[in-house]
């Protein structure tokens, strides 16, 4: 009895390890599988990672230290884990130390597909972050060298996720999102994955494309082109981190809990295919055309219906915070607010495809009114030359009554057929509803 009891005991022990080490891999046709991590063991492998040291401030105006403290990085039930931790200071004064790894000089690769399985924290201040770096940055430093971000999720809106390369000097990038129905990345596990090929950029949630990307440039500071597709076409290595605070999440405040502040990590999966092309060039993007009066607005009358989600002309936003949505009728576009947000795009209305030539004068012109005295700000941006303004944000006084406002101004920078026309509506203090009509983006020479 006590013999069957042990070989039952062998038995069990013995199928719960093909359950965390024979999990089955997904292939995809066409690839191989370069290298993984299922994270069975009981200690991160450090044949394939480094954990990074970093001191809080380093990059973001971020709050962490990243350690090498198993409290900060550990693996537990067969998943990697980055934990940040809140620690006080006698004054009373908070700061984070956190977990941050990477591959660099160990398991480097140029174009594959990346398949990271994992589940983000929630809380206002957190920003997990699965992204890829060159080894060698022999095109310059950052954001020269190029920069491949797979995954980052904000722990304030944890339904949503962002797709990025940063390229280029100027500093250019192009981002994708995907938002999630009825879950949250922080709810359960789901894969993140990117396909990288030479001219050509993918990236996919449980499978499903939400993006890609093939055009972007590589210049030196100096003013050096580099030639297509650099700077993707060299080593790149994987980072996994969970940061505290920064530029773009924010400080954490007290709703953020930190007995929760974890990103997990199930597996990650490198694929690559035998063979690539690499004799691809970058597309040519068409320079948009204005009407005749030279406005380069399509639908500023509000006279057609759009569903605002960038399928036609007009894009309806919220982040940070910000809730509201925006409609046509009777030949306006009405915006409302229910919560105004942290930042000034927490509620914004946009217009893409507002192309700018170096040298030639614009002028803008709308029509506005609101529910009560508040405030708007306009301006004309580069979302993929680091969002630089080629007309500055603006505020704009609104009152209960019809107004028409008229702004001019030089394009100083070097063309961009991407040029954007913003209202921006968040972090003013008011719910006031706000209308628009008669927007014109008119090239004046």
């Amino acid at each position: 009895m006590k013999k069957i009891t042990y070989i039952t005991a062998v038995l069990a022990s013995a199928m719960m390890l093909c359950l965390t080490s024979c999990t089955k891999i997904k292939r995809y046709e066409g690839y191989k599988l370069l290298w993984h991590d299922e994270f069975n063991g009981k200690t991160l492998d450090d044949k394939i990672w480094n954990r990074e040291i970093r001191p809080a401030g380093w990059t973001n105006h971020e709050l962490q230290a990243y350690t090498e403290s198993d409290e900060n990085i550990y693996v537990e039930d067969g998943k990697l884990v980055l934990r940040a931790v809140q620690k006080t200071l006698k004054s009373g004064k908070h700061y984070y130390t956190s977990g941050k790894v990477q591959t660099s000089n160990k398991k480097d690769f140029t174009y594959g597909r990346v398949c990271v399985r994992a589940k983000a924290p929630k809380g206002k201040g957190l920003w997990p972050a699965i992204w890829m770096m060159p080894t060698k940055e022999k095109y310059g430093n950052w954001p020269v060298c190029g920069e491949i971000d797979i995954m980052e999720v904000l722990g304030n809106e944890p339904e949503k996720t962002y797709g990025t390369i940063h390229y280029g000097a100027p500093h250019g990038q192009k981002q994708g999102t995907y938002i999630l129905s009825g879950d949250s990345f922080a709810d359960s596990f789901h894969e993140f994955s990117v396909e990288w090929e030479p001219g050509k950029f993918r990236w996919y949630i449980d499978d499903i494309l939400f993006y890609e990307e093939s055009n972007w440039f590589a210049k030196s500071r100096g003013g050096e082109d580099f030639d297509y597709p650099a700077p993707f076409d060299q080593d790149f290595y994987i980072q996994l981190n969970l940061a505290v605070g920064g530029d773009w999440p924010g400080k954490p405040d007290d709703s953020t809990d930190f007995e929760k502040a974890k990103f997990e990590i199930d597996y990650v999966r490198v694929y690559q295919k035998k063979v690539y092309d690499t004799n691809v060039e970058r597309p040519t993007v068409k320079f948009p055309e204005p009407d005749a009066k030279g406005n380069y607005v399509h639908n500023g009358t509000f006279e057609k219906q759009e569903t605002l989600d960038g399928s036609a002309n007009w894009i309806f936003l919220t982040a940070g915070g910000g809730q509201g949505g925006a409609q046509i009728k009777d030949s306006q576009m009405i915006i409302t607010t229910t919560n105004y947000g942290g930042l000034d795009y927490s509620i914004q209305l946009v217009h893409p495809g507002i192309g700018h030539h170096r040298g030639k004068h614009y002028r803008i012109n709308f029509d506005a009114k609101a529910d009560g005295n508040r405030t708007l700000k306009v301006a004309v941006t580069a979302p993929e030359v680091n969002w630089i303004r080629y007309f500055y944000d603006t505020p704009v006084d609104l009152t209960a009554n019809w107004k028409t406002y008229t702004f001019e101004y030089e394009m100083k920078d070097a063309d961009d057929p991407l040029a954007r026309l913003e209202f921006n509506m968040g972090n003013q203090k008011s719910k006031d509803t706000i209308y628009l009509k008669n927007v014109e983006v008119i090239e004046l020479d």
